[in-house]
């Protein structure tokens, strides 16, 4: 199988995919994160996201569509992945429907609902580790000591665009880039909505909706 994840920052999505692909022995697929290996590995492609990227632009369809084939085209794929980040246009996304009709496997489209008013508090909660990365959240997920990692003990930080007025720029901007990718799948009705203040709530609508298709 093939699935779509799309949400929102701070409606658990990574959360989600975790325990999606653990569940279905399928590999998570970020387009961000396949970006910053090639950028990081200095590959031909790499070189050309990263002059992008320095110079603020989105990165061509045809170069994000080419590292997603050639990363989905590895042997931990074959059993089907889940897609985050990808598709960000239409194009992307008819891009998408061809790598499927190659392997013969059907794609399935879940847009992540939370209200905006809990995004933003689980936002403005959220603490990361500069030396390790680990993430946190002062609500439901705090670290054992006051403001200092589990894993390495290092001072947490405070991202500068987790704050009330940014975030909420963020999520209209998400939404306005989004839209045109949802309305596409809606057409087609290969999207389905799961909506859920927590990630069992939304894990239990996605595998409710996989298992009856």
């Amino acid at each position: 199988m093939i699935i779509v994840l799309f949400g929102a920052p701070g409606v658990g999505k990574g959360t989600v995919a975790e325990i999606l692909c653990r569940r279905y022995g399928i590999p998570h697929v970020s387009t961000g994160d396949i970006l910053r290996t090639h950028i990081a590995k200095k590959t031909e492609a790499g070189e050309k996201i990263r002059e992008f990227v320095d110079a603020g632009f989105l990165v061509p369809d045809e170069i994000v569509t080419e590292v997603v084939r050639d990363r989905v085209g590895k042997t931990d794929c074959a059993k089907g992945f889940l897609l985050d980040g990808f598709p960000r246009t239409v194009e992307q996304a008819r891009e998408l429907d061809k790598i499927a009709a190659e392997r013969g496997e059907k794609i399935h489209v879940f847009n992540i609902d939370v209200p905006e008013d809990v995004i933003v508090r689980r936002l403005c909660a959220r603490r990361i580790c500069p030396k390790c990365g680990a993430i946190y959240n002062l609500e439901f997920r705090p670290p054992k000591k006051d403001m200092l990692c589990d894993c390495c003990g290092a001072a947490l930080a405070h991202r500068h665009d987790d704050r009330d007025e940014i975030i909420k720029v963020r999520l209209r901007e998400y939404g306005k880039m989004t839209k045109p990718v949802l309305d596409y799948y809606g057409k087609k009705g290969m999207a389905a909505h799961a909506s859920g203040l927590y990630s069992e709530e939304v894990i239990n609508k996605i595998v409710g909706v996989l298992e009856k298709k």
